[in-house]
């Protein structure tokens, strides 16, 4: 019998609809041949498809007021998360899926993640991570423990989380091609004065939209910066859906 594997996301607040949790979940269908699970940790789980398992996000022992830096991700690292068990892939909302997710559960580490596209200090992107439950319960309990300590050192979750776990050799990176930055590897050569070509680089498992533009936006041509010009993206909708 083929194991389940189990897909995750989060959604808090109102940055982004449940729209994009559906389109998520249908990437993922699309581009994966085993049997898994979908599981989304929401504080608010209304409009979701029905194929979508929802858990409330679990709750933290700190005080996250203040500027959004995503500590909320690492509640996935506690001792036990709800019902799930084994390998969890875990993707961000701003992504798209454009290849295949099974070579993402086989490929070996203790700890999977993107090796940060700027940063040379080893710092990993956590847009698609994959880790085990329960494995490493001391990234939370750290964390909760020396919260004020943590945030006045790391500028949000993913340094944080890469650094304990380069800590105790527990991180690995993905094959540089598998995940690739939108606007660092889509977008043809620069020109000041040509909105540029966009394209899917090649072998591209995920791409992933950090900061501005979101998909919706690229779509549209739409940058978010007045320096990043490019047509628009319409190929994002046969994958984006």
């Amino acid at each position: 019998m083929t194991e389940v594997v189990n897909v995750l996301c989060m959604k808090w607040g109102t940055k982004y609809p449940a729209d994009y949790v559906n389109r998520l979940y249908s990437m993922v269908a699309r581009n994966i041949r085993r049997p898994f699970r979908f599981v989304c940790l929401t504080d608010d789980n209304s409009d979701l498809g029905e194929n979508i398992e929802s858990f409330p996000l679990p709750e933290l022992s700190v005080n996250l007021d203040g500027p959004e830096r995503g500590w909320n991700k690492l509640s996935v690292f506690s001792q036990e998360l709800y019902d799930l068990k084994g390998k969890v892939l875990c993707l961000d909302l701003d992504l798209i899926i454009t290849g295949d997710l099974d070579d993402l559960f086989d490929y070996p580490g203790a700890v999977m993640i993107i090796k940060d596209w700027v940063k040379r200090d080893g710092t990993g992107n956590s847009s698609v991570y994959r880790f085990e439950v329960g494995a490493h319960p001391e990234v939370l309990s750290e964390f909760e423990a020396s919260f004020e300590k943590i945030k006045a050192v790391y500028r949000n979750e993913q340094e944080y989380l890469s650094a304990i776990l380069m800590q105790k050799n527990a991180l690995v990176y993905w094959p540089d091609k598998w995940c690739r930055s939108f606007k660092r590897h889509c977008l043809r050569p620069w020109s000041f004065f040509i909105s540029r070509e966009t394209k899917i680089p090649a072998d591209a498992r995920v791409i992933v939209f950090h900061g501005k533009p979101d998909p919706h936006d690229a779509i549209g041509g739409e940058s978010g910066k007045w320096y990043r010009r490019f047509k628009p993206a319409t190929w994002i909708n046969e994958h984006w859906r």
